[in-house]
């Protein structure tokens, strides 16, 4: 394996790694006293499946949006990469660096850019646990 390969597989996996489902944070209202955590997570998934069977889209927090960044980052290095290749006179050799840098900067710019579940998703849930009488204060 060629040392920019084992590089890309090694971010790749250190990014599955850190993935993890994301679920709202409760203020300790007198409801949530009231129903023990263990009836607030009831809530939760309930309202996660009902967010889900009216459209909405829980997204992907992690793992997806790494592989879609990283696809998306190796062939914008390719292209631009064979372009300055062709410019010194090797541009397969221009292409495959441009990819491989390319694909390490789109893994490195999801692991640092935003996680989570779609806002509308999150809108939704948020909504039924408030209907429910749960103070939601944020995701985790």
């Amino acid at each position: 394996m060629k040392p920019a390969t084992g590089l890309i597989v090694l971010a790749f996996v250190a990014a599955l790694g850190g993935c993890a489902t994301a679920r709202p944070v409760l203020y300790p209202n007198e409801h949530l006293q009231s129903v023990g955590q263990a009836g607030a997570d009831r809530d939760i998934a309930d309202c996660k499946t009902l967010a889900e069977a009216a459209g909405a889209d829980a997204g992907e927090t992690g793992a997806g949006r790494a592989a879609r960044s990283t696809i998306g980052g190796a062939a914008v290095g390719a292209a631009s990469g064979a372009v300055g290749g062709a410019v010194v006179g090797s541009a397969g050799a221009g292409s495959a660096i441009g990819a491989a840098s390319g694909a390490v900067a789109g893994l490195i710019r999801s692991m640092f850019g935003p996680s989570g579940p779609d806002p509308t998703y999150k809108a939704f849930v948020n909504r039924c646990l408030q209907e429910r009488g749960y103070d939601v204060i944020g995701w985790d």
